[in-house]
């Protein structure tokens, strides 16, 4: 079998390269980078711990981040005893960044009090990749 490409300069040399690799590798997927972007690696308390009041959180990234596009969140989602309770933004925190801005450490001015929290995070890293993520654990 013989194939006949017709090549028209004005198609450029990118076209025949995209067809001939296509042709090369027909069941080849482009794979997506391992590491898209900064993820959360540690943290204290860790995802769906019971805890006794914590004072401070804990976040370590994978990345150095940018701490002026980083933000976390403290969500109370649930408390004992109420029903259909709301979610309440916890905003008594200090955010102090450290080892070379892949940790965060959230200061709470008072102990969480008995309940189930989120932790969310959004923020960029130094190399200016984008994520996000949470992590859930209760307080006794």
């Amino acid at each position: 079998m013989t194939l006949m490409i017709a090549f028209d300069r004005r198609a450029g040399l990118s076209s025949l390269f995209a067809l001939v690799l296509g042709m090369a590798a027909p069941n080849m997927a482009l794979a997506a980078p391992d590491n898209a972007g900064p993820r959360l690696i540690a943290s204290q308390p860790a995802q769906g711990a019971r805890v006794a009041g914590p004072k401070t959180i804990l976040l370590t990234f994978s990345d150095a981040m940018t701490p002026s596009q980083t933000v976390a969140n403290i969500v109370m989602t649930a408390m004992p005893g109420m029903d259909h309770h709301g979610e309440m933004l916890i905003r008594n925190f200090t955010p102090i960044w450290s080892n070379a801005n892949r940790s965060l450490t959230l200061h709470l001015r008072q102990a969480l009090p008995t309940g189930s929290y989120d932790v969310r995070w959004q923020g960029k890293s130094g190399s200016g990749q984008g994520g996000k993520g949470a992590i859930s654990f209760e307080v006794r």
